[in-house]
């Protein structure tokens, strides 16, 4: 699967959890040189506190278009490690 922004590609990989409906990618599979540390956050009650990463794409930015759990509760263990996106991102196989 890939995610795209802005025409550009900001993930890619085989290895897909899906929860809610939401592709969740390995945070490997995230291309560093398009993303920036957000102090944004969120919580879910049963996954934990998100955090969050921009994205800056040929000069446009899309704020917190990219999520995680850096601690997810143990009900959602399966998305340790994973980013996951929204705000415009394509997700497509």
């Amino acid at each position: 699967m890939k995610a795209v922004w802005n025409d550009q590609v900001i993930a890619e990989s085989n290895d897909i959890v899906t929860v809610e409906n939401n592709a969740y990618f390995p945070a490997s599979a995230l291309k560093q040189e398009f993303v920036r540390p957000s102090s944004h956050t969120s919580v879910c009650g049963w996954k934990g506190t998100a955090r969050y990463y921009s994205l800056d794409v040929g000069g446009k930015v899309n704020a917190d278009a990219v999520w995680y759990y850096p601690e997810p509760k143990a009900a959602a263990a399966e998305i340790r490690g994973r980013v996951a996106f929204w705000k415009g991102v394509k997700v497509s196989a």
